[in-house]
């Protein structure tokens, strides 16, 4: 291995260290602050300078997305105006690896005249930012992954993880799922595969459904017609069974001479899995997943078949 790639390793291990290294760090404050914003009536405002207000508002994106009302707020910004946006039911996260940033701590009494608690997020639990908190979050970190211990690397990486750790945490207490996520990311492919029902994706015409008393040189040629790879055994409008290309490449194999003649109810699959027609696609390939089917009948409160959801329906 190069040692350019050696660099990249310990670069790795020492953030990686860096995350570790926070776990003893988690106290009291931190659970103070998750139940703080939770109970929020208001927005979560982020701030901080530089790196830090890069990272602050990656963290404000994550937490907006997640549940919680937040946005990134530079604090220079906000002596030009941006105050205005600011009220007494919201909360502030500062964030600051030294804790002795000036422009935030020209902005901490802003918020401290107008009511609003304050979460700081500094490495330095004796700081000024600190010390002005409502709850101090520790993200000390011994030194940075750069070289020269001058680039904010390990600081931030830590700085990055504890603001997801609130954000999951919050997730937790909200009880926030999968479906909420859905609706605060409904253009993207994760969104409409969680928001996606079998109704909106079923093939819902031409199905393959045959009568339990034909043979099975017919049923062939209703598979084939369908193109599912299956025909669905139905009398009465009542279904019976089911039978895939793979069941039918079995039955050739143990029958013979004999399979032409077989029918539909001596060799079918009965009672098929069935959905609904409002369950979701991840739930839908779950099923799909757990029992090695490649396809789902969806069926009316009436239990008739009204369409077929198979694997390539699920690919959106």
């Amino acid at each position: 291995m190069s040692r350019i790639k050696d660099y990249a390793i310990k670069c790795m291990r020492d953030e990686a260290q860096a995350i570790l290294n926070l776990i003893p760090l988690l106290d009291d404050n931190f659970d103070k602050a998750v139940e703080l914003i939770h109970h929020c009536k208001g927005r979560l405002i982020v701030t901080g300078v530089g790196k830090s207000g890069h990272i602050g508002a990656k963290i404000a994106a994550t937490l907006a997305s997640t549940g919680t009302p937040s946005f990134f707020v530079n604090p220079l910004d906000a002596f030009h105006g941006d105050l205005g946006m600011f009220t007494s039911n919201d909360i502030a996260l500062v964030i600051s690896h030294s804790g002795q940033t000036d422009e935030l701590l020209r902005f901490i009494p802003c918020l401290m005249e107008r009511n609003i608690p304050i979460i700081g997020m500094t490495g330095h639990p004796d700081s000024l930012v600190a010390q002005y908190s409502t709850y101090h979050l520790n993200v000390y970190v011994e030194r940075e992954a750069c070289p020269l211990n001058l680039a904010p690397t390990s600081s931030t990486t830590a700085s990055l993880a504890m603001g997801d750790a609130l954000a999951c945490a919050l997730m937790e207490v909200r009880h926030f799922r999968a479906q909420d996520f859905a609706r605060f990311h409904p253009g993207g492919t994760l969104g409409r595969r969680l928001l996606t029902r079998a109704k909106d994706v079923m093939r819902r015409d031409d199905l393959p459904v045959v009568s339990t008393d034909i043979t099975l040189d017919e049923a062939i040629i209703h598979m084939s017609e369908g193109k599912l790879g299956l025909i669905v055994a139905i009398d009465n409008g009542e279904i019976k069974g089911i039978i895939t290309d793979g069941d039918l490449r079995r039955i050739m194999q143990r029958s013979k001479s004999k399979f032409f003649d077989l029918k539909v109810s001596e060799v079918m699959t009965p009672n098929p899995k069935r959905i609904h027609p409002e369950t979701k696609i991840t739930e839908i390939e779950k099923i799909l997943n757990q029992y090695k089917i490649h396809s789902l009948l969806v069926v009316d409160e009436n239990n008739r078949l009204i369409g077929i959801v198979d694997n390539f329906s699920c690919m959106i």
